[in-house]
């Protein structure tokens, strides 16, 4: 039997009951954060609320829900290229990631004051897991899996000027979040759902992101998805996840991914194209920035903020959760990925996909999924 996230089963706390002023998701967002006050057009209100902002549940205000995975992150850098058969010197580091969880952190960090995650975890880390996403500001809501350990990312970071990666993933726990994982309760007081695209690479997952996305679509509460990841695009496939994603409000794909979902080279033909498709279209450009797109037509060209790489891991999240916490503080669009996209240069100078954690001594909700 499963743990049903509403408390029914006479288990811990629904995910979806309010949480405490005094817990750290209002805590850590009190401070002063960076994108306030850089033209968001928004002001910090007490407990890290934002001033002159439309009512909870309107697009423009209200909680960020994030639903989607929570990784262990394996770090290894390395100078020049790998030496097949031998050693090759690097610098390792275990961190806690997941692009779900990434997001969160940076829409935590970027000024919202209230961001909730739900994700899959195995029982042997999630302790741990739980703990860093409190230290970042947000409220976990992590399913502890009976069957499968933490999903594991193993990122190979070549440390010259680039800091390119590539990744070896092992999924885990993270792709087998399903409906039975989510009550319509976790909306209560959610002004934005945003899904990572990881979701729609199992069955179970898809799943979830159709009784998400119907059930947000009932509260008014607009949708936001990333396509996650061009090698795993690929498998899926162009036209059926163009499907699973009708009714999505922003699309916030990298270049890569619109290239291949449109099948043009050229990334702001690709993100006008799929403007035709999606309302709104962001598409995270690295180096040269951000396009805004709709109506398929380029509508914003931002450039990218200046940085020194180190490691260009969860860049794309980084700007995702900085977008979406401008959005919900009452900027435009354009300003909002002109925050994404200071965040992503933040993070490129960074080791691991996280920012700095900001807090701790929340309380969150933890339920146990068991086999059967």
């Amino acid at each position: 039997m499963t743990a049903r996230p509403d408390g029914t089963d006479g288990g811990p706390v629904a995910p979806g009951k309010p949480i405490r002023e005094g817990d750290a998701g209002a805590d850590a967002a009190a401070g002063a954060r960076p994108g306030q006050g850089s033209g968001t057009g928004a002001r910090s209100g007490p407990g890290g609320r934002t001033q002159g902002a439309p009512a909870a549940g309107d697009p423009g205000s209200g909680a960020l829900l994030v639903v989607g995975d929570v990784v262990t992150d394996i770090v290894a850098r390395h100078r020049g290229p790998l030496a097949s058969g031998t050693d090759t010197a690097s610098v390792i580091r275990t961190l806690p990631g997941g692009a779900g969880a990434n997001v969160a952190c940076w829409a935590a960090h970027w000024g919202c004051a209230d961001v909730r995650l739900l994700g899959r975890v195995g029982a042997e880390s999630a302790v741990w897991h739980e703990r860093e996403l409190i230290a970042c500001g947000v409220r976990p809501r992590l399913v502890v899996d009976a069957q499968a350990t933490t999903g594991t990312v193993i990122c190979l970071v070549d440390t010259g000027a680039a800091a390119e990666r590539t990744f070896l993933t092992d999924s885990g726990a993270s792709l087998r979040l399903e409906p039975g994982d989510w009550s319509d309760a976790l909306l209560d007081g959610v002004g934005r759902l945003h899904l990572s695209g990881y979701l729609l690479f199992s069955e179970s997952g898809r799943a979830l992101v159709g009784t998400a996305s119907a059930a947000a679509r009932a509260r008014g509460v607009p949708v936001s998805l990333d396509p996650a990841s061009a090698g795993f695009l690929v498998d899926l496939g162009v036209d059926r996840f163009l499907s699973l994603v009708e009714g999505v409000d922003v699309l916030l794909p990298s270049r890569a991914e619109a290239c291949l979902l449109t099948g043009l080279l050229d990334g702001a033909g690709a993100a006008a194209a799929l403007s035709r498709l999606v309302p709104l279209v962001v598409s995270k450009e690295g180096a040269d920035g951000a396009l805004v797109a709709r109506d398929g037509a380029v509508l914003a060209r931002v450039p990218a903020a200046p940085a020194t790489p180190m490691d260009t891991t969860g860049a794309g999240d980084a700007f995702t959760g900085a977008f979406l916490a401008a959005l919900l503080a009452g900027a435009e669009w354009g300003a909002a990925a002109a925050e994404g996209c200071r965040a992503g240069a933040r993070a490129v100078e960074r080791v691991g996909g996280r920012p700095p954690a900001r807090g701790a001594g929340a309380e969150s909700t933890t339920y146990r999924a068991h086999a059967g």
